[in-house]
């Protein structure tokens, strides 16, 4: 009977890999958005502690300008019904960078003294969460494939809304969606299809 080579090459890549680690790894399905071209999320699922605290410090100081002023918004930038999962998944990281994008714009616009120190480090995050973002976001397609229904929906509002805003709406806006933006949105992302 002659042997099948492709399962001695596996039997002998699992002793190697146990000889090595002490352990036999399985593989695993892809549980969340990955790309060959660099697109990783998962570790983005959840930042860290420390993280989450300058977040929260930036927002409550945020607030805190962004309550002295006096605004009145009409529209609802980001109204609490939107949901990343109403899209298909391959549509969730067009939004998401979307809406990290005009959240850097606005918050990197605000020319507050007292906020510079508290922004920091949070701004310094988002922009990584923005680059990796943008990484997993599919070229921006033409003609007839250009976004439809829900996902080209929200992308006009977010692209019409520096321009229709004024700037105090458009910093309470941000302000107030800071920590869903974090904590919901980036982590359906990071899931994939998982996300449901």
């Amino acid at each position: 009977m002659k042997p099948d080579v492709s399962a001695l090459v596996m039997l002998m890549l699992g002793t190697a890999l146990l000889t090595e680690t002490g352990t036999l790894a399985a593989p695993q399905p892809p549980k969340t958005l990955t790309d060959p071209k660099g697109c990783q999320l998962a570790h983005l699922q959840s930042l860290s502690p420390e993280e989450m605290q300058a977040f929260r410090r930036a927002k409550d100081a945020l607030e805190y300008t962004v309550l002295q002023k006096a605004w009145n918004c009409t529209a609802h930038l980001f109204p609490r019904t939107r949901d990343l999962r109403q899209l298909q998944v391959w549509e969730r990281p067009v939004a998401l960078e979307a809406e990290l994008a005009l959240t850097l714009q606005v918050l990197g616009a605000m020319t507050e003294p007292s906020l510079e120190s508290v922004l920091d480090r949070p701004l310094h995050t988002l922009h990584h969460i923005h680059s990796k973002i943008k990484a997993c976001v599919p070229p921006q397609p033409t003609g007839s494939t250009q976004p439809r229904g829900r996902l080209q929906r929200w992308l006009q509002r977010l692209q019409k809304a520096p321009h229709e805003e004024s700037q105090s709406c458009l910093e309470a806006s941000v302000t107030f969606n800071l920590i869903r933006l974090l904590v919901s949105d980036l982590r359906c992302v990071a899931r994939g299809a998982l996300c449901v």
